[in-house]
């Protein structure tokens, strides 16, 4: 695990989200690892997928979408670091993977069969989200829906193995002293997923 990407899905700029994204990045080129970090509050494309999952799309993409799927197949570890809201990610985050793990890219219809070729088998990620609930209400009363959604049906689904998954919460009842320790906790997940 060499190449690292991280995905920073807060569609604000200077937000808890921000800090997890550069304490783990700074942690893993430490250790000498190759890390690219992608903001998408930074990129200018189209949330809204218009098109049809019937054909293979990558003509006529925005250039931001085009450098995003070189930045995944160059990527051997990913990390999306996000914010839950409404059990889910964020309308920006969404968007990105409608746009970006399409046909022909992240995955491919078998013909006349129900299953289908996982085209970024190989790769591992982590999952790491904030929350205003307290992780472990999410987890219990919630079932954890974004980790689900994104371990199961969108990682898991392109090929791609989740191997940790680190919650923060209640966030809006934090202080200082909390956030700084929870950046530790970010600072050790990559110091040991570098290693």
């Amino acid at each position: 695990m060499n190449k690292i990407l991280i995905i920073n899905g807060h569609p604000a700029k200077n937000s808890f989200c921000d800090a997890i994204s550069k304490t783990y990045a700074e942690t893993a080129a430490g250790k000498g690892k190759e890390v690219a970090v992608l903001n998408l509050y930074d990129l200018d494309f189209n949330l809204n997928f218009t098109g049809s999952y019937n054909r293979e799309m990558h003509t006529g993409d925005e250039k931001d979408l085009l450098q995003a799927r070189e930045k995944i197949i160059w990527a051997q570890h990913l990390v999306i670091v996000h914010p839950v809201w409404w059990g889910s990610v964020p309308a920006l985050l969404k968007g990105f993977l409608d746009r970006v793990l399409i046909p022909g890219f992240a995955f491919k219809y078998k013909k006349n069969s129900p299953f289908w070729d996982k085209l970024l088998s190989g790769r591992t990620a982590t999952l790491i989200y904030t929350a205003d609930t307290p992780v472990w209400y999410y987890n219990l009363v919630y079932r954890a829906p974004s980790v689900n959604m994104m371990r199961d049906r969108v990682l898991g689904f392109c090929g791609i193995k989740t191997r940790s998954i680190l919650g923060f919460g209640s966030l809006r009842f934090s202080n200082d002293g909390q956030r700084k320790k929870w950046l530790h906790k970010v600072e050790k997940l990559a110091s040991k997923e570098a290693s």
